[in-house]
């Protein structure tokens, strides 16, 4: 077997995860078997249990057909792409015909299998030209190879039957990607740069750090895979109706407007996506990074498939100010140590062909006033490269307006805190990652449990653990303190930072000099005061030795290392709060450290004046909030009466709205406070109550418990009063939301009370379900349903609700036999796996579907329903696809047997690709009366054959 047998010179990368594709997955038990195995029995797309269809093979054939033009100078004419696809494709699909076995394949080798799989398909390489034909059987050639080194390492009996044929295909692949590695075909330097550009993201970004577990033997970072834990995302829905309405529309659009973080982009081209410091926005980045540097995605991830990440924090692009970068500067800026490698005009290729996936991180890490020159920048890229490149921006809630991107496309949602179930795999994981390279897991099996215990039971530790970044503190210091934890925000934070100054080193056994913890302080507060002071959050590293420079005469103890740049070195090796994210820059670990060492600064400066200078900018709120709790009573009394005083100037409404509910944020960590400052905060606070919307109303929540004693109850407000009051309390993370929620059980206003049915994760599950959901009035009222505990309750309860909304925490098990027992009219499932309705089907029979006349699911169900499966009595279906027009297409196909009654349809999702819709199979359909599809017109064929009484509706 010859090297230059692939031709084309695919890297295993390229080709592996697709041809994975094409079998069946592993079992439990797969590969122990005693004897060889018929390929006809490994493919997935043949018999009752296929995952793919033929489409699917034909789209694999198009995958790495682009993936071999990509390899070197284009070998084919472009108008002869799709017949190469189309041979390809079905050569693929031959391997279902096949009658030789595993062992046959790899005893013959992977050119002539590949010959034989010609034969099988029926040579459709006669119908191509003789450049088309080349390239195709290179392409054959090079598929085999890895479907034969898949054979050998799925069959124990291969493998052992045929050792030196095995190793040898190993051998061979490792040795075609060295070559393309060393020297690519002419015209593949781009994709030889990718490969090493790719490898590089996996690395980079494949770990997470977990703060705390560096104290012990445990690693300092955790696969990303393990550590990852996915969020949901909300966006804005339209207000609600009159009270005269039913409301379905705005329960309807609730229940859309939320989606897993890591599907944000499936659906929107271009995301601003929100979230509080520490709440996972770039750990979300992180994760969507390495996905799609790593090639082997699952069908939800789909979307990112052959795209190029470009990791583009703001912190480090804007830190001398600067310009920002063109396409050709990206990787330089960004602190890439690839940069100046890539083939001249790469980036420029890249974003042409809309394969980019631009990860722009921090908008509230860049100055206020240089805000506007980025949105600009962003505007110039868009503008330049929009095609179907994929945009996600993140940004603090309060940094930028909700407007600020709308114009340009931007979809603007906004991550979620952690739920009561979240906190609890959180704390797992954190556990379960600490345990490696210890001997004492029993110990920490005990700490978990703990700490479960405890958030639930103390509702101030399970609102600081509703924060991905703060839950982490919480189990390193719960751990670190032998299962005790201080009280409170301040004294988190004070905890956190002693056990990482002081603690850190000892128990690793460092030998270095004894350091005390206040003298490292004073050093790093400076540090982090000029960084807020200059609106920064990365600094360059000489100035952060002409800093420390300028502090080392009045502190002795640290002096005693050395100068400066010692100075500087040992903090940032050994305090474990500086990182240097790029050559020559340092920033603080995580921007919660540096608000919080900054605000000590500021007390001890006495800057005041200056803190209520800033409180309408967002970069300085929680640098505030954390002064307010370092300072002495007086000082603090001083904060909120100057507070309440520049709320009172303010022109502004908003900015006035704005300080004040700061100074109410604050009044939580004033652990002191005369009551008439107290009292005047809270009057101030009475005068934005109740919200006039839902942005307020949600602003209004961060002032924490205090505003439960001001919002009015249910008969003091008309109906959206009531609808933005729910909000807030909704949004206040304590147990003592509940009881004042449950006075609205009863109103009126369906959207009232499906703001209720929404809230219930952010709460105690059982008690929620007893005090809130138990009492609700059910009139034209869908519940939702997040997970297998909230569904028991409802069981417990003996509710059976007309309408449910079933999200993806919810197992097909549980789904099934509550359906069983309590049949709902109408049921949406718009998150669950390919196969969940095909398990519905297969486990309890179409009976528990018949009463079923509105359903809300996958396009991808609906592909993978059991062959006869019918759903007579379902009238209106409604599909979301978050694979794509191939997954709408064959979802199309099955609709005229799968529901023959259908009377209005309509198709959502993330219909990106420009691959026309054929609707003509739907003119089968009898009843019906309405076909809506997010898409142009221009990609909607076979409208003429559908029924003039049909309204065809197209939104793209």
């Amino acid at each position: 077997m010859e090297l230059a047998a692939v031709g084309t010179r695919l890297a295993s990368a390229a080709v592996g995860s697709l041809v994975k594709k094409l079998f069946v997955a592993e079992g439990s038990g797969a590969g122990l078997v005693d004897r060889p195995i018929r390929i006809s029995g490994y493919v997935s797309f043949t018999g009752e249990k296929r995952s793919l269809t033929e489409a699917d093979v034909r789209e694999l054939a198009a995958k790495l057909v682009r993936q071999g033009l990509r390899s070197g100078e284009r070998p084919i004419a472009a108008d002869e792409e799709q017949a190469v696809v189309d041979a390809l494709g079905a050569t693929l699909h031959a391997l279902g015909d096949l009658t030789l076995t595993d062992l046959d394949a790899v005893r013959l080798g992977h050119q002539e299998f590949a010959r034989e799989l010609r034969r099988a398909g029926d040579r459709p390489e006669r119908h191509l030209s003789s450049e088309g034909t080349y390239f195709y059987e290179r392409l054959v050639d090079a598929a085999c190879l890895h479907i034969l080194q898949f054979f050998t390492q799925r069959s124990t009996f291969v493998a052992h039957a045929l050792v030196e044929q095995a190793r040898g295909l190993d051998e061979l692949i490792c040795k075609v990607d060295e070559l393309v590695r060393r020297s690519p075909l002419p015209g593949g330097e781009d994709a030889a740069f990718e490969r090493r550009y790719l490898e590089h993201l996996r690395k980079k970004h494949g770990k997470l750090t977990i703060h705390g577990i560096d104290l012990s033997s445990s690693p300092t970072r955790w696969p990303l895979d393990v550590a990852y834990l996915n969020l949901e995302t909300t966006r804005r829905v339209p207000s609600p109706a009159s009270r005269g309405e039913t409301g379905q529309a705005y329960q309807w659009a609730l229940a859309d407007g939320t989606e897993p973080a890591d599907q944000v982009l499936a659906s929107n081209r271009r995301v601003l996506l929100r979230g509080e410091a520490g709440s996972g926005k770039s750990t979300l980045v992180q994760w969507l990074a390495v996905m799609a540097a790593r090639g082997e995605l699952s069908d939800r991830l789909e979307y990112l498939d052959d795209r190029v990440p470009f990791v583009l924090p703001l912190r480090t692009l804007t830190r001398h100010g600067e310009r920002l970068p063109n396409p050709r500067d990206l990787l330089a800026a960004s602190g890439c140590p690839l940069a100046g490698g890539q083939p001249d005009g790469w980036e420029d290729r890249v974003l042409l062909a809309g394969r980019g996936l631009i990860l722009v991180d921090g908008i509230d890490e860049v100055p206020e006033p240089e805000r506007e020159r980025t949105r600009r920048w962003l505007r110039d890229l868009i503008d330049t490269y929009d095609g179907q490149n994929r945009w996600l921006v993140t940004s603090r809630p309060s940094a930028v307006g909700h407007d600020w991107l709308i114009e340009d496309g931007f979809a603007e949602l906004t991550l979620s805190v952690l739920g009561p179930a979240d906190i609890a795999t959180f704390i797992e994981r954190w556990h379960a990652a600490a345990r490696t390279g210890t001997d004492d897991g029993g110990e920490l099996a005990r700490y978990a449990s703990q700490l479960r215990t405890a958030v639930r039971t103390q509702p101030d530790l399970g609102r600081l653990a509703a924060n991905p970044l703060m839950c982490g503190l919480i189990c390193a210091l719960h751990r670190d303190r032998r299962g005790s934890l201080p009280h409170g925000r301040k004294d988190l934070y004070e905890a956190a930072l002693s056990m990482l100054l002081s603690r850190r080193d000892r128990e690793r056994d460092m030998a270095i000099p004894a350091l005390r913890e206040e003298p490292q302080r004073e050093v790093l507060q400076l540090l982090a005061y000029w960084l807020i002071k200059n609106g920064r959050t990365e600094m360059d590293r000489s100035r952060a030795e002409t800093i420390v420079a300028r502090v080392l005469p009045a502190i002795p103890e640290v002096a005693e290392l050395g100068e400066a740049p010692a100075v500087f070195d040992h903090l940032l090796q050994r305090s474990g709060l500086l990182r240097e994210p790029a050559p020559d820059s340092v920033d603080f670990i995580h921007r919660t450290f540096q608000d919080f060492l900054g605000a000590r600064a500021a007390v001890e400066e006495g800057d005041f004046g200056l803190l209520v200078e800033h409180a309408d900018d967002d970069q300085w709120e929680d640098v505030i909030r954390m002064a307010v709790a370092l300072a002495r009573p007086r000082e603090r009394e001083t904060i909120f009466r100057e507070l309440l005083a520049r709320a009172d100037r303010g022109a502004d409404p908003r900015v006035r709205a704005r300080i004040r509910l700061l100074a109410a944020a604050c009044l939580e960590h004033a652990t002191s406070l005369s009551p008439a400052v107290r009292e005047a905060v809270e009057r101030a606070t009475a005068t934005l109550i109740p919200p006039g919307d839902e942005e307020e109303a949600r602003t209004l929540a961060e002032a924490g418990p205090l505003i439960l004693r001001l919002l009015p109850g249910p008969e003091d407000v008309d109906d959206l009063g009531a609808f933005h009051t729910v909000i807030a309390a909704s949004r206040v993370a304590s147990d003592a939301a509940v009881p004042f929620l449950a006075r609205f059980v009863d109103h009126p206003f369906v959207a009232v009370r499906a703001q209720l049915v929404w809230s219930w994760s952010r709460f105690d599950s059982e008690q929620y379900a007893d005090e809130i959901i138990a009492r609700l009035d059910p009139d034209d009222l869908m519940f939702t349903v997040k997970n297998d505990e909230q569904l028991g309750h409802l069981r417990r309860l003996g509710l059976r609700p007309d309408a449910l909304d079933v999200r993806a925490g919810v197992s097909g098990e549980a789904l099934t036999s509550y359906l069983a027992h309590h049949p709902a009219r109408r049921l949406s499932l718009p998150q669950l796996g390919v196969s969940d309705l095909e398990f519905l089907c297969g486990r309890a029979g179409t009976g528990t579907l018949a009463r079923i006349t509105e359903l809300r699911t996958t396009a991808a169900s609906v592909e993978a329903l059991p062959s006869g499966a019918v759903l007579g009595s379902v009238t209106h279906l409604y599909l979301v696809s978050w694979e794509g027009e191939r997954a709408v297409q064959a979802a199309l196909d099955r609709l005229p047997a799968a529901f023959p009654g259908l009377v209005v349809c309509r198709v959502s999702g993330a219909l990106t690709v420009d691959v026309d819709i054929d609707v003509a199979p739907l003119a089968e359909l009898a009843d019906l009366r309405e076909l809506t599809i997010t898409v142009e017109g221009e990609r909607i064929r076979g409208a003429d054959a559908l029924s003039r009484s049909v309204v065809l509706t197209l939104d793209g």
